[in-house]
C-alpha cells in the first residue's frame, strides 16, 4: 500500500485522550493529531521521538493530520489501525499471501455473525467462503525474547468476539482465518499477551482447536508505502 501524497515528518509531544496527540513539526509548529489507535503503543510514546503523519485531503476536516508511524530505535512502525486492512488486501491481489492465491474475489466489510463485519470475504466457485480478520501488531517487550511480536497491547473484547465467530464460520463448513500483521520489521516472531489479556488468550486456543487458522505476516515500512514482506512463526 503506497501513501498517496507525502508525509510529513515531525516529533512527539505527547498522546491524550486516546485519539489525540500533539506532534512539533520541523517547522516548529505543533498541531494536534488524530491517533488511529485505540490501543495503549505500550513501549513506544518516547517524547521527541521521530514520527510521521499524513495530511488531510478535506480541507474541512477538523484535524488536519493523521498518526501513521513512529520511529523505535532504528525501526519505523505503522500505528494506523485503518490500514491494516488495505495493506493485506492489496497483497492478496498481487498474490503474495500463499494461503489464498486460489480464490478470485474479495470483498471488504461484509456483514456476518453478531452484528459484526468481517474485514475480508474470499470466494471462489470451488472453495468454500474464507472469512478472514485483521488485527495490526505493534507491541514488542524486549524482556520476552528478541524478535519477538505480542498481541495484544492491551485488553480486547472486540478481538474475542472475532475469534468466537471465526469458531463459528467453521463451524458452517466455511474456511476462517485470523491474519495478525506485524508494523514493525525488528521481529520474526509473534506470541499472545495472556498476560495483557487472559480472555483473548483462551479464545484464541480455543478458535485455533476450532479450525480457525492462525496467519502472521511481517511489513516493509517507509514514509513512502507499508508492504507485506514475509510470513512470520506463531509461538505459544
Amino acid at each position: 500500500m503506497k501513501f498517496s501524497d507525502p508525509l510529513v515528518r515531525g516529533k512527539l509531544i505527547k498522546r491524550y485522550k486516546r485519539f489525540l496527540v500533539d506532534i512539533e513539526l520541523e517547522s516548529g509548529k505543533v498541531v494536534v493529531a488524530h491517533c488511529a489507535n485505540p490501543g495503549s503503543m505500550m513501549n513506544l510514546l518516547l517524547p521527541d521521538a521521530e514520527v510521521w503523519l499524513s495530511l488531510a485531503s478535506n480541507p474541512n476536516r477538523k484535524l488536519k493530520y493523521t498518526w501513521e508511524m513512529i520511529r523505535y530505535e532504528d525501526t519505523l512502525i505503522g500505528l494506523n489501525t485503518s490500514l491494516p486492512n488495505k495493506i493485506v488486501e492489496d497483497a492478496i491481489q498481487q498474490d503474495l499471501v500463499v494461503e489464498f492465491t486460489e480464490y478470485d474475489s474479495l470483498k471488504r466489510e461484509v456483514k456476518y455473525g453478531e452484528n459484526s463485519r468481517i474485514d475480508i470475504l474470499l470466494q471462489s466457485s470451488n472453495l468454500p467462503d474464507c472469512y478472514l480478520e485483521v488485527k495490526s501488531v505493534t507491541l514488542k517487550r524486549p524482556g520476552n525474547g528478541n524478535n519477538l511480536a505480542e498481541f495484544p497491547d492491551s485488553v480486547t473484547v472486540r478481538g474475542t468476539k472475532h475469534l468466537h465467530e471465526l469458531s463459528g464460520q467453521v463451524a458452517n463448513g466455511n474456511r476462517a482465518a485470523m491474519f495478525y500483521l506485524v508494523q514493525r520489521e525488528d521481529c520474526n516472531r509473534l506470541s499472545i499477551a495472556g498476560d495483557i489479556d487472559p480472555n483473548y488468550a483462551n479464545a484464541f486456543i480455543a478458535a485455533r482447536k476450532a479450525g480457525v487458522e492462525m496467519l502472521c505476516y511481517g511489513c516493509s515500512i517507509s514514509p513512502e508505502a507499508i508492504k507485506i514482506r514475509r510470513k512470520l512463526e506463531i509461538v505459544i
